[in-house]
C-alpha cells in the first residue's frame, strides 16, 4: 500500500496467540506466567484455621492496595465463623456470593483471565482442591491529582483537567453529563500493553455509523502497545499523508462534553491525560472553549482575528519574498527605500535570509519547549532578543526580514491547537520556498495546492473544510465563522449526521 500503508512487512510475521496462557488454571501456571518477576506474591491460607481447606492468594505487589486486601479479603476469610462448618465447596460458594467485603468478586474461568486480572491490580484466590478461582478487584488508586489544564487555560471556565487515570477521566465527564444516554464502551488495545480505551458518545445523538467505525478501527489495531497519543491517532485518522490533525486532543472535560452534546464521539485512553474528539474539521482546531463563555460579539471578533492571524503566519514571509525578489513595484516607494537601505550591507539573498530566520525561529522554539521551564524561557529570551539584535547589528540579516519573520511567528501562536500549529509551520516554509522560485505565481500555486489538499481531507466522513465547504451544501446557523447567540442556535451541525439535530426549543 505504499510508504503510508498498513500492511505487515513480508518476512516478519506477527501471529496472534490465543489463548496467551494455555495451561490449566493453577498455582504453577501463574508462577510460570510471572517467572523472574520479583513483584509477584503468593500465599497459602487455611480457611477458618482448617488446614484441609487450603486457599492460595496471588497478587502483584504495587498493583494492589494492601489495605483493601487486608480488610476486604483476608479479614472475612479469617473471621467468618460460618466457614468452619461448611465443606470447601460451600466455602467457595459463600465467598463468591457475599462472604468477601469486596465490591467486585467474580469467578476466574481461565489462566488468561487470572493473569490479566493480576496485571489490572486484582487478587486471585485459588482453590486447588476444586480447580476453581475467584478474582477480587483491589487495584490501587494512586494517581496524579486533578489540576488546571495547563495547555488550554480559560478565565470563565472550569479549572479541572484530565489525568492519567481512565476511571477518573470518565468520572469527570459523568459529573457534567448526568445522562443515562451517555455510553462508555471499552476496548483493550495492545498485545503487550493491554491498554483500556474507552469510546464515549450520547446514544440517540451521535451518528451510529461513526461510533461503529471507531469501534472497527480500534478493533483492527494489532500492535504491541499504546503508550502515547501518536500510536492511537495514526490508527484512527483517515489519512497518514498529511501534517494536518484529524483528531482534536483536549485536556478539558468541559470541552469534551460540549462536543459530545454536539454529536461527536470521544476517546479516552488509560495512561494519557488527554481526550480525543472526532470527527474533527479545520474549524474545530481554531476554536477554544473560552469562545463559548465570552459575549457572542466578542467571540466573533476574536475568531475573525484568529483566522486573520492564521493567514498572516502562512503567507506573510512568502509575500515578502515574492515582493522583494519579483514584484518590487508592489512596495511603496518610501518603504522600498528603507528596505534597500537596510539590505545594502547584508551579504545574503533575501530568500536565504527568510528561510534561515524561519529555521532559527523553529530551533529556538524547540529548545524552549524541550528544556525545563525556567531554563526554556531564558533560552527563548536570549535567542529572540540577544541573538536577533546581534544578527541585525552585524549585518547578517536585515531588520525588515527580522520583523516579517517575528510577526509571522507571533501570529502563529494565536492558533489554539498545537497540532495544527505544526502543520502551519511546515506549509509556511513551503509557501516561502515557492515564492522564492516563482514569486506571486508560486505563492498562488502553492496556496491552491494547500486548499486542494484541505478539500480532499475528511475525518470520519466529514469534510475537513466544514462548515465553509461541506458536502451537504447546507450552512447551519451558529456553527460558521460568524456565530449567533446560543439562544438562537437551535440545531446541531448537519455534517455530523446527528440522529437528533435539535438541541433546544
Amino acid at each position: 500500500m505504499g510508504i503510508f500503508g498498513r500492511r505487515r512487512a513480508p518476512g516478519h510475521p506477527h501471529p496472534r496467540q490465543e489463548p496467551v496462557f494455555a495451561a490449566p488454571l493453577c498455582q504453577a501456571a501463574l508462577e510460570r506466567a510471572f517467572a523472574n518477576c520479583a513483584d509477584f506474591r503468593s500465599r497459602t491460607l487455611a480457611l477458618a484455621g482448617d488446614p484441609r481447606k487450603e486457599v492460595v492468594l496471588c497478587a502483584v505487589e504495587g498493583m494492589v492496595r494492601t489495605e483493601r486486601v487486608n480488610d476486604y479479603v483476608l479479614r472475612p476469610m479469617a473471621q467468618d465463623a460460618a466457614l468452619a462448618a461448611l465443606p470447601l465447596e460451600g466455602c467457595y460458594a459463600r465467598l463468591a456470593s457475599g462472604g468477601l467485603y469486596n465490591l467486585s468478586v467474580s469467578p476466574a474461568e481461565s489462566t488468561d483471565q487470572a493473569v490479566f486480572a493480576l496485571l489490572d491490580g486484582g487478587v486471585v484466590l485459588l482453590f486447588p482442591a476444586l480447580g476453581k478461582a475467584l478474582i477480587c478487584a483491589t487495584a490501587t488508586e494512586e494517581k496524579r491529582s486533578v489540576g488546571d489544564p495547563e495547555d488550554e487555560p480559560a478565565v470563565k471556565a472550569a479549572k479541572d483537567s484530565f489525568v492519567e487515570s481512565l476511571r477518573t477521566n470518565t468520572s469527570l465527564v459523568r459529573r457534567r453529563l448526568r445522562s443515562v444516554s451517555l455510553r462508555v464502551e471499552e476496548e483493550i488495545v495492545g498485545r503487550q500493553s493491554r491498554t483500556p480505551v474507552d469510546v464515549l458518545y450520547l446514544e440517540g445523538i451521535a451518528d451510529p455509523a461513526t461510533v461503529a467505525e471507531v469501534r472497527r478501527r480500534l478493533g483492527a489495531m494489532d500492535l504491541d502497545g499504546v503508550l502515547d497519543a501518536g500510536h492511537l491517532e495514526q490508527y484512527l485518522c483517515d489519512r497518514l499523508d498529511t501534517p494536518f490533525p484529524q483528531l482534536l486532543a483536549t485536556q478539558r472535560p468541559d470541552r469534551l462534553c460540549a462536543n459530545l452534546l454536539s454529536g461527536r464521539v470521544g476517546v479516552l485512553v488509560d495512561g494519557l491525560a488527554v481526550a480525543f474528539v472526532l470527527p474533527a474539521a479545520l474549524a474545530l482546531f481554531l476554536t477554544a472553549e473560552q469562545d463559548g463563555t465570552d459575549n457572542w460579539m466578542v467571540s466573533v471578533g476574536v475568531t475573525v482575528l484568529r483566522y486573520a492571524a492564521l493567514l498572516l503566519t502562512l503567507f506573510l514571509p512568502a509575500l515578502y519574498v515574492s515582493a522583494v525578489l519579483f514584484h518590487p513595484e508592489m512596495i511603496p516607494l518610501p518603504l522600498a527605500k528603507s528596505v534597500i537601505a537596510a539590505k545594502e550591507d547584508v551579504p545574503f539573498a533575501t530568500l536565504f535570509e527568510v528561510v534561515m530566520l524561519l529555521l532559527a525561529f523553529e530551533v529556538i522554539q524547540e529548545a524552549g519547549l524541550r528544556l525545563p521551564g525556567n531554563l526554556g524561557q531564558t533560552v527563548s529570551i536570549l535567542g529572540g532578543l540577544v541573538v536577533g539584535s546581534a544578527a541585525v547589528e552585524a549585518k547578517i540579516v536585515s531588520p525588515a526580514v527580522l520583523i516579517v519573520v517575528a510577526a509571522a511567528g507571533v501570529a502563529g501562536y494565536t492558533v489554539p491547537s498545537q497540532d495544527l500549529t505544526g502543520a502551519v509551520r511546515l506549509w509556511r516554509l513551503t509557501l516561502t520556498l515557492a515564492a522564492g522560485v516563482a514569486g506571486l505565481l508560486g505563492v498562488s500555486l502553492a496556496g491552491a495546492a494547500l486548499v486542494g489538499h484541505l478539500a480532499g481531507l475528511t475525518s470520519f466522513g466529514v469534510p475537513y473544510l466544514t462548515p465553509f465547504a461541506a458536502a451537504t451544501g447546507e450552512q447551519v446557523e451558529g456553527h460558521a465563522l460568524f456565530r449567533v447567540p446560543f439562544p438562537r442556535t437551535k440545531l446541531r451541525p448537519a455534517s455530523l449526521k446527528s440522529r437528533n439535530r435539535r438541541n433546544q426549543r
